[in-house]
């Protein structure tokens, strides 16, 4: 089990990395045909795919990685590069490639659920959350440390359903460059996290790097 203040920034990174804010936009529209009570229901089946991702990449992560024969070392440095590139699309306000790409965009909008395919997956939980995820699950051990960060998944989750629950009444309150101040200021966060992942992967592969003779 890790101290207080990790598990704390665990949760900030989690956040940071599935951006709701960010997503608000794009959630409104791609349910601006739903009735209110449709468009609710799909904010609870994005959150709750959400977390369900996340807690399954928690869980299952690390043993598909050694299926493969992955290093977490490797991986956390490949993890840190697609958060890096993550966190300069976020600057520029935009969604990274990772996340959607415009053909998926497209298709998107001419899809009548939503909820799953891509809000949840990609947009909300895609290859960066899952990658911080299992990253994080291979720095501690013990039931209580995977307990933690499953229910760090779920409030991860809960933040998404209010956030897209609220989400016309937030791009009224903040406004679209409200909005991108808040994306820019966790593309901060995810410009550090991602130079400790990959400083760290590298710390690994290449002990000489971080004790040198």
């Amino acid at each position: 089990m890790l101290s207080w203040t990790v598990y704390l920034k665990i949760f900030a990174t989690l956040l940071a990395v599935v951006d709701p804010i960010g997503s608000v936009p794009i959630f409104i529209s791609l349910t601006n045909s739903q009735e209110k009570r449709e468009r609710y229901r799909t904010a609870s089946v994005a959150a709750i795919t959400t977390s369900a991702v996340l807690a399954g990449a928690c869980l299952f992560g690390d043993s598909v990685l050694r299926l493969f024969g992955v290093n977490i070392a490797s991986f956390q440095v490949g993890g840190g590069i697609l958060l890096l590139l993550m966190a300069i699309a976020m600057f520029h306000a935009r969604q990274s490639r990772s996340r959607q790409t415009p053909e998926e965009a497209i298709e998107a909008g001419e899809r009548s659920g939503v909820a799953v395919v891509p809000l949840a997956i990609p947009l909300l939980s895609g290859p960066g959350a899952i990658s911080t995820m299992i990253i994080y699950s291979a720095q501690g051990h013990g039931p209580i440390h995977t307990a933690i960060l499953v229910a760090g998944s779920f409030l991860v989750g809960l933040v998404v359903w209010v956030s897209l629950r609220l989400a016309i009444p937030l791009e009224s309150a903040l406004g679209r460059t409200g909005i991108n101040i808040a994306t820019r200021l966790m593309a901060l966060l995810l410009v550090a996290i991602a130079v400790e992942f990959i400083a760290g992967g590298l710390g690994r592969i290449f002990p000489g790097l971080l004790y040198p003779r």
